[in-house]
């Protein structure tokens, strides 16, 4: 999750399935490392969206990973987010065309698991990415951002900037219920070294991981406590959506803003100095490991388990002290959108 967050639109049901685009690239010679039996192997990518940058960034991984080793990659995208019937859809093709492995980003974590397990029983293997399915050994493995690290990365780096300053935080959360929002929260918390309900927490507000309703939000929280001095934000939209309410008021300059996801946007804004720090979270690794594990899976049978790590780095121009960082170059090396 999540990279920029997108809210599913109003369309019925019976769109879905045409909301999917299905391609195929890749293929690989006879013989060659992605080949068994004489012929590529084939491998299926169902991402929520095929417009959302980090997905868009997400097939590019699976692409470049997929010529590598000669494999062939199908992929399929929703509309929407949300569109559990065209994902539904989509597993059934890519298992009926033969895919050895399928590379899913779940619009909904419990009603795809049935979909999910009819796959595996036909020796399909599952793999989720960036969300995991619920529950999450529904699918065979999850390769995502450890988002619990991600948000301790800031809050960590957030505690040190303060240099000692006490601190009145306004939270811009995602939405209740959603794993990923929640994770992040809870390691900002914990990297800043507070629990929940802490007095310190001046205000909590969802955003949706929007922009404008991250803007909303802050204006919120300055009405409830004008004194607000650290702002934690979902993602880098809802980031630059406090950013703009904030310069409204003229704080832009004594509030430290931290952030999630590492999208080029959002590390341009690091750059920039609206936002202090992000934590940077990388789809493309996320989907070439994924293209990496169908294909040995198909050659001997090795099947990728568990949950794999993708890895996340803090990004800043502003070092604090005892809290390891890359700089935005690296950052602007590595984003995504």
């Amino acid at each position: 999750m999540k990279h920029t967050f997108r809210t599913a639109l109003p369309l019925a049901a019976s769109l879905a399935s045409a909301a999917l685009l299905l391609t195929a690239c890749g293929e690989g010679a006879k013989g060659s490392a992605g080949s068994v039996g004489g012929g590529p192997v084939k491998v299926g990518l169902i991402t929520k969206t095929d417009t959302n940058p980090f997905f868009v960034k997400m097939k590019e991984g699976a692409e470049a990973s997929a010529k590598k080793s000669g494999a062939e990659l199908s992929t399929a995208a929703g509309k929407f987010d949300g569109d559990n019937e065209g994902q539904v859809t989509a597993i059934e093709n890519m298992v009926a065309a033969g895919v050895k492995g399928i590379l899913i980003t779940p619009n909904d974590s419990k009603a795809i698991v049935p979909a999910i397990q009819q796959a595996r029983k036909k020796g399909v293997l599952v793999i989720a990415l960036d969300s995991p399915t619920d529950p999450q050994d529904a699918a065979d493995a999850l390769f995502a951002t450890d988002n619990l690290k991600a948000g301790e990365l800031i809050g960590r780096y957030a505690r040190a900037a303060m240099e000692g300053r006490p601190a009145k935080i306004a939270t811009l959360d995602l939405a209740p219920g959603v794993a990923v929002g929640q994770l992040r929260h809870d390691g900002f918390l914990k990297g800043y070294g507070i629990k929940g309900g802490d007095p310190a927490v001046a205000c909590s507000q969802d955003t949706g991981g929007d922009q404008a309703k991250g803007q909303t939000a802050m204006e919120n929280c300055l009405q409830k406590a004008p004194d607000i001095n650290l702002v934690y934000t979902i993602n880098e939209p809802a980031a630059l959506g406090a950013y703009t309410a904030l310069k409204a008021k003229g704080r832009e300059k004594d509030v430290l803003i931290v952030s999630v996801d590492g999208g080029c946007t959002g590390t341009e804004a690091v750059k920039s100095g609206k936002i202090a720090a992000t934590s940077q979270q990388y789809p493309l690794l996320m989907a070439a490991k994924g293209v990496e594990a169908v294909v040995s899976y198909a050659k001997d049978g090795t099947k990728a388990s568990g949950y794999v790590d993708t890895g996340v780095n803090l990004i800043t121009d502003k070092a604090a002290s005892g809290v390891s960082a890359k700089d935005t170059a690296y950052g602007l090396e590595n984003c995504w959108g």
